[in-house]
C-alpha cells in the first residue's frame, strides 16, 4: 500500500479505562474500533461534518471496511494518542489511524476505515462523494 497525502488530521488522547480491558489488563480487541471512532468524530468536526450534520444534509456514511493491525498492547491506565488522518474523499471517506503511547511515542496500533455515502431518503449508495461534503472539505483543507 502506497502512502497517500494527508488532507486533514485530528488527534485525541485517551486514558485506558479498566472496563476496556480483559483479565490481563490488556485492552480487548473490539475496543479499538471505539478509539478510532472517537478520533474520527474529532476529525469530522474539523470540517463541520459530524454525524448529525451528515444526516441534516441527507446522507449517512456506513463503514464498509475496517482494518486493524495490532503492533503492541494497550493496557489499563495507559495514556494513548489516537490520530485520525483523512487521506481520500472523492468517492469515499478513507481514514487512517495510528495509536501511540503518549509517554514513549511507541506505535501500538494502526488501522483504517472506509465509509461511503448513502442517500438517507432512498437508501441508495452514492458512487461519488456528495458535492455538499466536497465543498466543506475543500474549504477546511484550503485553510
Amino acid at each position: 500500500m502506497r502512502n497517500k497525502k494527508v488532507l486533514l488530521e485530528a488527534r485525541v488522547e485517551i486514558e485506558i479505562p479498566f472496563h476496556d480491558c480483559d483479565p490481563m489488563n490488556v485492552v480487548w480487541h473490539g475496543n479499538y474500533a471505539r478509539y478510532f471512532e472517537i478520533a474520527r468524530c474529532k476529525l469530522l468536526d474539523k470540517f463541520n461534518f459530524g454525524y448529525n450534520n451528515m444526516e441534516k444534509l441527507g446522507y449517512v456514511w456506513p463503514i464498509i471496511d475496517m482494518q486493524t493491525k495490532f503492533v503492541g498492547a494497550c493496557v489499563f491506565g495507559q495514556k494513548i494518542s489516537v490520530v485520525a488522518q483523512l487521506i481520500e474523499y472523492e468517492t469515499r471517506l478513507k481514514i487512517n489511524y495510528l495509536i501511540t503511547d503518549v509517554e514513549t511515542g511507541s506505535k501500538l496500533t494502526k488501522g483504517s476505515t472506509t465509509q461511503v455515502a448513502v442517500d438517507k431518503a432512498t437508501n441508495e449508495m452514492q458512487f461519488g462523494t456528495p458535492q455538499k461534503l466536497v465543498d466543506k472539505l475543500k474549504a477546511a483543507i484550503d485553510t
